[in-house]
């Protein structure tokens, strides 16, 4: 099962000369018989280091390492590779087994981060050097200029908000799935005891909790 070729096209600027490539590139170690984006994530991890790296020097001539090296951290950071993945529609092209599916593998960061360096490294050996590098800039022209530190999960976030107000952590209570089995919706509470809580829907149960997490800290501010 090969990506939609229309999204594909749109986001490598051609037609790519190996669909399987990118196929790969979106499978996830749950499904069955069939290989896994690890290896092309070993690579793309690289591809978009030295491109990053490279285009950091360019833009900041003036700036010394340290600095430096604190954008490229917040750059290539799990977190900010998992908000491009959602930015470019990577998380409807997917290939998951039933299990990763159910417990959230769409809406993980750690998978969306990784997918995203493995399809830099499909792009790689699919169309060279220069197509990788104009991905990378197109891919994070928004966020090069400003980020200096990585973003925070909304559940990350809040459990950082309720350890600074002296608050006991975030409880999450699944309060209900329906919908069918191919298409579930499951609605989570969370709750900071003694303060506050909100509910918040999804088609994941970590997609569900992000939410609730995020309405939380939206109320709490």
């Amino acid at each position: 099962m090969t990506p939609d070729p229309a999204w594909l096209e749109r986001l490598i600027g051609t037609r790519p000369n190996d669909p399987g490539l990118f196929a790969r590139a979106l499978t996830h170690s749950s499904v069955a018989d069939a290989p896994s984006y690890e290896r092309l994530e070993f690579l793309g991890d690289r591809v978009l280091g030295l491109n990053m790296a490279a285009w950091l020097y360019e833009l900041f001539p003036d700036e010394p390492e340290g600095k430096l090296s604190r954008r490229f951290n917040a750059l290539v950071d799990g977190a900010t590779c998992a908000e491009i993945a959602r930015e470019l529609g990577i998380p409807g092209q997917l290939r998951l087994g039933k299990q990763a599916r159910d417990d959230g593998a769409a809406d993980s960061d750690n998978v969306l981060g990784d997918v995203t360096e493995a399809l830099l490294g499909a792009l790689w050996l699919d169309q060279g050097a220069d197509a990788a590098r104009a991905l990378v800039r197109r891919a994070w022209a928004d966020h090069v200029d400003t980020r200096e530190r990585a973003p925070r999960h909304p559940k990350s976030a809040l459990q950082e908000w309720a350890a600074a107000n002296r608050c006991k952590p975030p409880v999450y209570t699944l309060e209900d799935r329906s919908g069918p089995q191919h298409a579930p919706v499951f609605r989570v509470r969370v709750e900071v005891p003694n303060r506050a809580a909100a509910d918040a829907t999804g088609t994941s149960k970590q997609e569900a909790e992000t939410a609730a997490a995020k309405a939380l800290l939206e109320k709490l501010a």
